[in-house]
């Protein structure tokens, strides 16, 4: 118990049998240490070095030999406090790095692209797009084709519309899309063009979501440059005067 104790407040396995070795024998040499501590002769030094680093461990010479001795038990409270402020200055360092990381990590411009099946599918990459608005806070930006049927969208969008309700969101539709009783409750602002729309499409920060609802498929793209070439689309055509 006492050994498992000290290894729960940072001491390796080797360094605890060594200090509880030493606090049984007092005064000792290296090869009693070894024989009661029951460690390899080989990783002793290095062991004992590390003791003396963390205080728990001093050696007096005799006759031209290092005789080793525990510290005082008390002394765990200074070597525990020592960690503790280590700890304090390394989350601080941490605390610091990560903004720097994060930076570097956009920096590279990640791309790829994942492909959702089916209606669960579909929901997840929706939330997956959803979770960028807090990001950036940019505005989320959609193209839409409302074709024959396309009442199972709305139920769909009805049932995820809880995750865009906090999104500022503009559109643009066919005349078609007017039909929609989703899109009527909805808070989005939307434009209605009657010229072709390349295709369902969502965009947020680096994201672009394309969208399929005759066998449910989506396929999310992480990409700036692709991001912002749709985002220059989309509001060439907003921008446009009626």
């Amino acid at each position: 118990m006492q050994k498992e104790s000290l290894t729960y407040l940072g001491l390796t396995d080797g360094e605890s049998k060594v200090y509880l070795a030493l606090l049984k024998q007092g005064s000792s040499t290296v090869g009693p240490i070894v024989k009661e501590a029951k460690v390899a002769y080989s990783n002793i030094y290095e062991i004992l070095d590390r003791l003396l680093e963390k205080g728990l461990v001093s050696f007096i010479i005799k006759e031209k030999t290092r005789h080793y001795q525990a510290a005082q038990p008390s002394q765990l409270q200074d070597y525990l406090e020592k960690k503790e402020s280590q700890l304090a200055e390394e989350k601080s360092i941490l605390k610091k790095l990560i903004p720097e990381l994060e930076k570097l990590q956009e920096q590279t411009h990640r791309q790829q692209a994942e492909i959702f099946l089916g209606l669960k599918g579909m929901k997840t990459a929706f939330e997956r797009i959803t979770q960028e608005y807090s990001k950036s806070k940019q505005e989320y930006l959609f193209f839409y084709i409302a074709e024959e049927g396309f009442e199972q969208a709305d139920e769909f969008f009805a049932r995820i519309y809880p995750k865009f309700r906090h999104i500022p969101a503009k559109g643009i539709a066919n005349i078609k899309y007017r039909q929609s009783k989703f899109i009527k409750q909805a808070h989005f602002k939307v434009k209605y063009v009657n010229f072709p729309i390349p295709s369902n499409i969502d965009i947020l920060n680096d994201k672009v979501l394309l969208t399929s609802w005759q066998q449910p498929l989506a396929i999310l793209i992480t990409s700036k440059d692709i991001a912002d070439k749709f985002r220059q689309y989309f509001y060439s055509i907003w921008n446009q005067k009626a």
